[in-house]
């Protein structure tokens, strides 16, 4: 079922992989801390749906997890499973459907863990549409017991594709720089998580300024980031397997704001140098430096269009800072941005279609999106202080940082539409986030509309 479809025919739809070489963070995100989530403008209620605890080993966690992925996306309100009537259900058997719609249950997800000979685990599951009384998909993963949290991510986002038509993000990591301290004592460590802030892991030990990290799309296992230390600022390549850090060298004045371009062959990147700021791309193959732009302005965050042909960035050429595109190779750069206010941070959809930025205007900061022409802005998000936007890897939400009055940076998410807007798991102090692609692609054999019993499309 397609998103055009579920939302006329729902009519209420509103819009564990352990890092061991790394030193464990302090102040991860508190299992069984409510989810709040923010659905504004009007939204129509957000589809219902039951998922009860699986059987066996996690059984019960593993669901709630894949309800807390399902409420952060704003498009499920998982149901209360104290008001559930009919317990115990068994992959052998299809729900009593009466007994679900009674309740409301607009789907029911079920499953359950069995053990293996070799000590992975099976774990199995089923969607219903108890109205149609059908069923909308069934698949089983295998894995070992200590990767259930990342099998409830995989699940989640089997049920938000078979239910939207858009590809999940659930099975995702984000890189971010974890704050603690004073302001006059500020210590900064790159960290990264789950994609809703568990298992948090310190990369870096704080010894110096961490800035601009950001994934690989070729290789979830690579990133890269500027580490600013008392006489050097330095672009670093890390692998998140091995724990291998490499410099990409010294350069001729301070580095700011890489980026990989999305094969992974090269990295874009700012220069500071006699008062000028351009921004220059590395071949990772040959280490050959090539400089894309002159103007004595300061132009930074260069960002990569997913096919490579293109980078969007900002600058201030023109007297305030706005976003500009060029092609990869430097030539023809063109001003895209053409509202009033100040223009930072852009960064190219996964999907090739839109840009993000942070905008700055009447005092106040916003998270907005344009096409790549700069035509259809729209702001999704706007409060005191916020920065710095990244995609999820479907391109259909964006984390940035945001910031109160006299408060601490936190990590938040916005959906397309701006209505969805909730804080992201980590419950730690937190700016400049990377989403990072999904870990595995999506399964290509769901069983979607193949048993004797499934739902058409």
């Amino acid at each position: 079922m397609r998103l055009n479809r579920l939302l006329a025919t729902v009519a209420v739809l509103a819009m564990a992989m352990a890092v061991p070489w790394a030193v464990q963070a302090q102040t991860p995100a508190q299992p069984g801390q409510p989810v709040e989530v923010e659905i504004d403008q009007g939204v129509l209620r957000p589809l219902q749906i039951a998922v009860a605890p699986f059987e066996g080993q996690y059984g019960a966690d593993l669901a709630g997890v894949v309800r807390g992925d399902l409420r952060r996306s704003g498009y499920f309100e998982p149901l209360d499973p104290a008001g559930f009537v009919e317990t115990g259900l068994t992959l052998a058997n299809a729900p009593n459907f009466p007994q679900w719609t009674a309740i409301g249950a607009q789907a029911v997800l079920y499953g359950s863990v069995t053990p293996r000979p070799d000590g992975r685990n099976d774990v199995g599951f089923r969607l219903y549409d108890p109205y149609r009384q059908c069923q909308l998909v069934s698949y089983q993963f295998t894995a070992t017991p200590e990767q259930w949290r990342r099998i409830a991510h995989k699940i989640a986002d089997v049920v938000y594709q078979r239910m939207t038509g858009e590809s999940g993000f659930f099975d995702s990591r984000v890189i971010f720089v974890a704050e603690s301290g004073t302001q006059l004592n500020k210590l900064s460590r790159l960290t990264i998580s789950d994609q809703d802030g568990y298992n948090p892991v310190f990369l870096t030990q704080g010894d110096e300024v961490i800035m601009s990290p950001r994934f690989s799309t070729a290789d979830p296992d690579e990133i890269t980031y500027v580490a600013l230390g008392r006489d050097y600022s330095r672009i670093y390549l890390y692998n998140l397997s091995t724990g291998r850090r490499e410099s990409l060298g010294e350069f001729d004045g301070q580095v700011l704001a890489p980026r990989f371009s999305n094969d992974g062959t090269r990295i874009a990147f700012s220069i500071i140098k006699g008062g000028n700021t351009d921004i220059w791309v590395i071949n990772l193959r040959t280490r050959q430096l090539s400089r894309l732009t002159s103007d004595p302005g300061i132009d930074t965050s260069p960002s990569f269009s997913p096919d490579g042909s293109q980078i969007v960035f900002n600058s201030d050429r023109t007297g305030t800072p706005r976003l500009y595109v060029m092609r990869s190779d430097g030539s023809g750069q063109r001003p895209i941005s053409r509202g009033g206010g100040l223009y930072t941070s852009p960064a190219w959809s996964p999907r090739g279609d839109m840009i993000a930025f942070t905008k700055q205007s009447g005092g106040r900061f916003s998270t907005g999106v344009m096409n790549t022409d700069g035509s259809g802005e729209r702001i999704l998000s706007t409060s005191y202080f916020e920065e710095g936007p990244s995609w999820a890897p479907n391109g259909r939400y964006v984390m940035f940082a945001r910031q109160a009055p006299g408060g601490d940076a936190r990590l938040w998410t916005v959906d397309l539409s701006g209505r969805v807007v909730s804080q992201a798991g980590y419950a730690g102090r937190g700016s400049d986030p990377a989403w990072s692609p999904l870990l595995d692609g999506p399964p290509s054999n769901i069983g979607f509309g193949q048993s004797p019993d499934s739902c058409p499309n």
